[in-house]
């Protein structure tokens, strides 16, 4: 008789997990919204920094990309780094 309790509560818990399981899924809504994030996430610094980097370029006299070039390698290390930290708190 004990291991026909043992087996009932081992089913009751499976059966749990997964409707636990079941409700917990996430939605197709819910991944758009999260690749969003992470693609805004990674491409907002990047901009941010192309922008400045143009403005201090034209503040220069003569042609000049050093600041807008510097600029956008330190956007795209500052959006891998928010990607990377956004999926590492997932």
């Amino acid at each position: 008789m004990s291991q026909d309790k043992r087996l009932k509560h081992e089913i009751e818990r499976d059966v749990k997990r997964l409707r636990d399981a079941e409700r917990s899924r996430r939605t197709l809504l819910a991944e758009t919204v999260y690749l969003g994030t992470v693609g805004l996430l990674f491409v907002l610094p990047i901009v941010a920094g192309a922008y400045i980097g143009r403005w201090l370029d034209g503040m220069v006299e003569g042609y000049s990309i050093r600041w807008t070039i510097g600029l956008l390698l330190l956007g795209v290390g500052v959006g891998a780094v928010n990607v990377y930290l956004l999926v590492m708190k997932k």
